[in-house]
């Protein structure tokens, strides 16, 4: 089953990547369909648009519903390289995806096991499947040197 969400996953990386560019956490997503194409692709736009829902989850969900052509995106999976935070993971619900799947855990925001567990909610009337650890060392990688760059003192 690992070797399902790699080539997804790796997609989800090449997103977190383009997104230093804009000075972005590097957090990439994708949404792939039932056959395993990518229809949404996403990464964190909170500083290149100012927009504090701009994570790259809902990214990537906004994008498969308009290859859709409909909000629910049942039979899809949600393929992140950081574990959801709560406005993700209940975006993940809300959106009817089959599974999330995600590389890292977030000890400090994570909605998916970590702090929280909204995806798997026996109150909820929908339940996405939870596969994590994908890739995990290389997002982990990713997030911390980007983190690490952003506490370095510059020289004076």
């Amino acid at each position: 089953m690992t070797a399902d969400w790699l080539a997804p996953m790796r997609a989800a990386l090449d997103e977190a990547r383009a997104a230093l560019a804009t000075g972005d956490v590097p957090i990439g997503a994708v949404v792939a369909d039932a056959d395993g194409r990518v229809i949404g692709r996403g990464r964190n736009v909170r500083e290149a648009q100012a927009d504090p829902t701009g994570h790259a989850e809902v990214v990537a969900l906004r994008e498969a519903a308009v290859q859709r052509r409909a909000w629910r995106l049942d039979g899809c999976t949600l393929v992140v390289t950081l574990e959801p935070c709560t406005m993700c993971a209940g975006a993940a619900v809300l959106s009817r995806v089959d599974r999330v799947v995600f590389a890292a855990f977030d000890p400090k925001a994570g909605a998916v096991g970590s702090l929280w567990d909204v995806v798997r909610d026996r109150r909820l009337n929908h339940r996405p499947e939870v596969v994590s650890g994908i890739l995990a060392d290389e997002a982990s990688t990713l997030l911390g040197d980007f983190f690490a760059a952003h506490r370095e003192i510059p020289a004076e």
